[in-house]
């Protein structure tokens, strides 16, 4: 954790850490591993709320727990950037991170693989498999897909790359 703001390092240490190693083909044990990982969710959002840093809404989209679907934005400029969020659990997991997808901004920028995946194997994926089995979902938003937009967004703000829902609604009435 050296090198991290102090925000980062405060925010990282609430979250739970997992223990249960266990995939998705891994029966019982995953149902274990799946409990955990709302519990880190929980407890991340409930920390983002009280610290009025709310900035994403996630929930499994399948009874199995392996395919994930919600929303995440970013305030920049006073502004609101509202995107789709979604990933699949891993065959592999927790060995190896879920590959988070933002489709709305896919080919937006290099930052990003097909599919609207973002770009997070140089700085997270070797922090992910330091930390195998005991960071998880909740982990994976807090160190890579918020770094991520945080570092991005407001270059494709400015860019021009991406709107703002009220810009785009007033020059499409024009």
């Amino acid at each position: 954790m050296e090198g991290w703001d102090p925000n980062t390092k405060s925010t990282l240490t609430q979250i739970p850490l997992l223990s249960t190693k266990a995939g998705p083909r891994d029966g019982a044990l995953w149902t274990q591993r799946l409990k955990e990982e709302y519990k880190a969710l929980i407890t991340y959002t409930q920390m983002n709320k009280s610290n009025d840093n709310d900035w994403f809404r996630i929930s499994a989209s399948n009874p199995e727990g392996t395919r994930w679907t919600g929303k995440c934005w970013y305030v920049y400029n006073l502004l609101k950037y509202e995107f789709d969020l979604q990933f699949d659990i891993p065959i592999t997991y927790p060995s190896t991170a879920p590959e988070l997808e933002l489709p709305q901004l896919d080919g937006k920028t290099h930052k990003m693989y097909r599919g609207g995946k973002i770009c997070l194997t140089v700085h997270f994926k070797p922090l992910w498999a330091k930390n195998c089995p005991r960071f998880g979902i909740a982990h994976a938003l807090c160190l890579g897909l918020a770094p991520w937009l945080a570092a991005e967004i407001p270059i494709l703000v400015d860019s021009g790359m991406i709107k703002h829902k009220d810009d785009a609604t007033t020059s499409s009435e024009s």
